[in-house]
């Protein structure tokens, strides 16, 4: 394959499962009160990240979950201790963790800054109580304003996830949303449609017609009313559901839409090292009993080939609104795979689904709109 095989990971993720209550949307790996594991998780954490071996230096670290924040200030300390032992963060790198907005105490987040974290993305999904209220959230419009505003008086770097499409919701609620985060002089929002998960309680409750989707054409109407309120208000729309202010783009996602290896540590972590991408267990008593056993908690291993690899660095890439540089790509990609991505590339062109300027190809603004279904012709 490329020499992604031989590159070492300069980025790490470190999944905390644990959370007060499952939201009805999440079919992410978590832990509901299990207050009685957090010991245990933190001492399998310790162990995962001895077998790094030495330390490793890394651009970026990010904590998500799960709920990380919801661990108190004495387990906090000692995951940040952990990973600062085995990890070494480069000058001027980038340390995110995930926040719940009821969670952010003052105590917290300067223990956070303390021990070198320099980004916090609040998972706020809305300033609407209503809004609140059905997806389940146990925060309120006001506990999200003043959350971020605590964060900022410590955090220069401060994002917020908002979700749009949640049934009953009007083009009104949504403005509201988007205004709220442009007022409160946010530095990233990623913004996520509502998906129905299976596993998720609002998969079932769909399924049973106890719940009704907003219409698609509403929902496309919501996304792009965010793209065009958020940059007129300056931010970049640089990736599907991400916008930042200039230089304030997540460097650590890059990672992954570049198809760069990458550290992961918990239960239900994905990584990918020596060109292979491996998943924790997702089952966070099973990764506990399988490490305490000194057993690699790996539910799934799979070898990616140089023509996989290619063909998934475009994919990912293309979420990027820059798109790919296929000059770039060429270097590195499996002939056979360039060519067909090229073929593919030329019947999207004239579909006026990605435009192409000199080696540059991208979405068009149509394309967006239906971008995921695209992409399995290229893999």
């Amino acid at each position: 394959m490329s020499n992604v095989e031989t590159l070492l990971p300069k980025a790490a993720y470190v999944h905390v499962p644990f959370c007060h209550h499952r939201c009805p949307y999440c079919n992410f790996t978590v832990a509901i009160e299990r207050p009685d594991w957090i010991q245990r998780y933190l001492s399998c954490l310790e162990t995962e990240l001895t077998w790094l071996g030495s330390p490793k230096s890394v651009d970026t670290i990010f904590i998500g979950g799960g709920t990380p924040t919801l661990l108190d200030e004495v387990a906090i300390e000692a995951m940040l201790v952990s990973l600062t032992k085995h990890l070494r963060l480069s000058q001027n790198g980038e340390w995110s963790i995930e926040a719940n907005p009821n969670d952010l105490t003052d105590a917290k987040c300067r223990l956070l800054k303390d021990a070198g974290i320099n980004r916090i993305s609040i998972g706020g999904q809305s300033f609407d109580d209503s809004k609140l209220n059905q997806l389940g959230r146990n925060h309120t419009g006001r506990t999200l304003k003043e959350a971020i505003e605590k964060c900022q008086a410590h955090f220069d770097n401060v994002s917020l996830d908002l979700i749009f499409g949640v049934p009953g919701e009007s083009l009104a609620t949504w403005q509201h949303d988007l205004d709220q985060a442009i007022s409160l002089g946010l530095k990233h929002v990623s913004t996520y449609g509502l998906t129905y998960e299976k596993g998720a309680a609002f998969w079932s409750q769909l399924q049973k017609g106890e719940l009704r989707a907003v219409d698609e054409g509403d929902e496309l109407a919501m996304y792009f009313h965010a793209i065009d309120t958020l940059t007129s208000a300056g931010f970049e729309h640089y990736e599907v559901s991400n916008f930042a202010r200039p230089t304030f783009s997540c460097r650590h996602n890059q990672t992954y839409w570049s198809m760069q290896p990458w550290y992961a540590f918990g239960p239900g972590a994905a990584g990918f090292v020596n060109g292979i991408r491996t998943v924790n267990h997702r089952s966070t008593i099973k990764y506990l009993q399988m490490v305490e056993k000194n057993q690699t908690p790996h539910s799934e291993t799979e070898t990616i080939d140089w023509s996989q690899w290619t063909r998934e660095r475009f994919v990912f890439g293309m979420r990027q609104l820059k798109g790919v540089d296929l000059s770039m790509l060429s270097i590195d990609g499996e002939p056979e795979s360039l060519s067909q991505i090229a073929a593919t590339i030329e019947k999207h062109v004239a579909a006026k689904w990605l435009i192409q300027e000199g080696w540059f190809v991208r979405l068009t603004r149509r394309g967006l709109a239906i971008s995921d279904s695209l992409w399995p012709e290229y893999l």
